[in-house]
């Protein structure tokens, strides 16, 4: 059997699962290597080697040719964008040069630019809050109305064709909705989420996120 390309380093329940549905969807053959964080296993100079900043997660690529290259990509939203450019007969991301790759850019860049710190303010108020003015996102209920027309016009965030940008930003959503933020969310909203729910390659990563050790 031939070795996996690549090699997720991995804890379950955490932003690393973003990752482990991207794999998934590209179709990518790769391995996990299993962190647990209560165990601060990511803080192990091995990994620290790897990955300077000690989390997870990391994904390593062997490259076409069989041998590790020492390419490696540490944060979740580039990893992403890196897997959907790495595969691109999964047709996970416009290809360079093509009208949607500019739309596509900018989602890329606005879930940890813009989603996730406003939702992050959402889960977790801070006892005194910075001055809007001081903050480079809006208020969470209007970063979330950004989302209104583009689920208006198709099932997905480019339109009719899925891409790593609805596995970045529907992962968020997902997570917001587990801690019930999402409860007055519009119907166009539920339905993309359910949609995304549904996906098998999204099954697959919940069941091989479960299969680990709790984080």
């Amino acid at each position: 059997m031939a070795a996996a390309r690549f090699r997720l380093h991995h804890a379950p329940r955490s932003r690393s699962g973003r990752a482990l549905w991207m794999l998934e969807e590209a179709g990518a053959a790769y391995d996990i290597a299993l962190h647990d964080l209560e165990q601060a296993t990511q803080k192990q100079p091995g990994y620290l080697a790897l990955n300077p900043a000690g989390k997870v997660p990391a994904l390593e690529d062997r490259g076409l040719a069989g041998d590790w290259q020492g390419v490696v990509v540490t944060e979740s939203a580039a990893i992403c964008a890196y897997l959907a450019d790495a595969l691109p007969e999964a047709a996970l991301a416009p290809p360079p040069g093509s009208p949607g790759r500019a739309a596509y850019a900018d989602w890329m860049a606005w879930c940890p630019g813009v989603l996730e710190p406003a939702a992050a303010d959402l889960v977790f108020p801070r006892a005194a809050p910075p001055p809007p003015r001081a903050l480079g996102w809006p208020p969470f209920p209007e970063t979330l109305a950004r989302l209104d027309a583009p689920l208006g016009r198709g099932p997905w965030l480019l339109g009719e064709g899925f891409t790593a940008a609805d596995v970045l930003i529907g992962s968020m959503l997902l997570w917001l909705d587990g801690w019930g933020k999402l409860a007055e969310a519009p119907a166009s909203l539920r339905r993309y989420m359910a949609a995304l729910e549904a996906r098998p390659a999204r099954q697959r990563a919940l069941a091989a996120d479960a299969r680990g050790p709790a984080a």
